[in-house]
């Protein structure tokens, strides 16, 4: 493994830091549909002034498993509100709710059509942040602690 050497910037101490490389492309598999192909990109440490506010309210939005389901959803097509309350057998105000946390979230985007509303995904990286998750979660079932 290759390592880098990095500065504190408030601490100005140099220290060793493992810099994962990988130049695999992997297909990204959310509930058994291929969504798109996924680069494995080394895992490196964000950079200083990264705005993890901004990606602390994105995970936020995602950590609730009705919206979790509705993003599975929306990574195979887009739906309607309606589609989407009988899909997950919610309340047609409890769907509004949540959509209007991802949008606020910028995770799903709203195409009017007449007067339907087609909800989809915003990014195709929001179902590759579900199907990382979901490998990271297996990958830590029934090991130790």
């Amino acid at each position: 493994m290759a390592m880098r050497r990095e500065t504190n910037p408030r601490t100005h101490l140099r220290s060793r830091t493992p810099v994962a490389t990988a130049a695999v492309v992997e297909q990204v598999d959310v509930d058994g549909g291929a969504v798109a192909e996924h680069p494995a990109q080394a895992c490196e440490p964000p950079a200083v002034g990264h705005d993890h506010a901004a990606v602390a309210r994105l995970l936020h939005a995602l950590a609730e498993p009705h919206r979790l389901s509705m993003v599975h959803l929306l990574a195979r097509a887009e739906h309607r509100v309606v589609d989407l309350t009988s899909e997950l057998g919610l309340a047609q105000s409890t769907v509004s709710v949540h959509l209007a946390t991802l949008r606020d979230a910028g995770l799903v985007d709203v195409r009017r059509e007449g007067r339907s509303s087609w909800y989809r995904l915003a990014r195709p990286e929001v179902a590759h942040i579900l199907a990382d998750a979901e490998r990271v979660v297996e990958a830590t079932r029934g090991g130790p602690r």
